[in-house]
This record gives structure tokens, sequence and C-alpha cells, in this order.
């Protein structure tokens, strides 16, 4: 098993910064690809980014391109997401996942990810 912890979620006006940590322990979470994925009210949940178990091959969704940073310290075992130019419409539940299996193609359809953390609420105001 692999146990995802997200932190940093909080308040913030539009155009702020946030940072999103996510504390992985269990398995060598170094031979998986990680993700991010958010869920606002009503919506399902969507892809963010995902990054490759070197941190060297990165997919961002097209509203993250450009704002949010993914990236992976593998001697922490832990997962960043640095969302800067924040908008009302990023508030979210932000979650941080895993894929099934390691050592896989960077993949972001939410049903390749097995292993999810309980999410961290993001707002931001107008």
């Amino acid at each position: 098993q692999v146990q995802l912890v997200e932190s940093g979620g909080g308040l913030v006006q539009a155009g702020g910064s946030l940072r999103l940590a996510c504390a992985a322990s269990g398995r060598t979470v170094r031979n998986y690809n990680m993700g991010w994925f958010r869920q606002a009210p009503g919506n399902e949940r969507e892809f963010v980014a995902v990054v490759s178990t070197g941190g060297d091959i990165i997919n961002y969704s097209e509203a993250a391109k450009g704002r949010f940073t993914v990236s992976r310290d593998n001697a922490k075992n832990t997962l960043y997401l640095q969302m800067s130019s924040l908008k009302p419409e990023d508030t979210a539940v932000y979650y941080c996942a895993a894929q099934h299996t390691p050592y896989g193609r960077l993949l972001t359809a939410r049903t390749n990810f097995g292993f999810w953390g309980q999410g961290t609420q993001v707002t931001v105001s107008a």
C-alpha cells in the first residue's frame, strides 16, 4: 500500500499563491508516477498534473499550464504543487495520487491512479 497525506491548502485571494505538499509512505513511492487532481463541488475529479518517477517528465492540464508547477523530492518522499496566479475557478479539493503500478507510463486519467490522499481544500476568493 501507498499512503498519501496532503497539506498546504487554505484560503487565498485571486492572484495569490499556494504550495501544496503530499507526504507519501508505504511502498517505495519513488517508483510510482504521481499526480494531482482536483474536485470542485458538483464536478467530477479532474486531472491537474502528473510527474514521472524521476521528476523529469511532467504533464499538465490546460488549466494548470503556465501557473502551476509540480515537483517531487524522492529523498523526502514528498510531492509538491506550487500554484500561482490563482483564480476563483481553481477553488476545489486537491488530491494527491499515485498510479496503480510502479514504473508505468505517464498517464493522466483518474482511473489509472490506485492510491489517493484525503484531499486538501483550496479556496480562492475574488
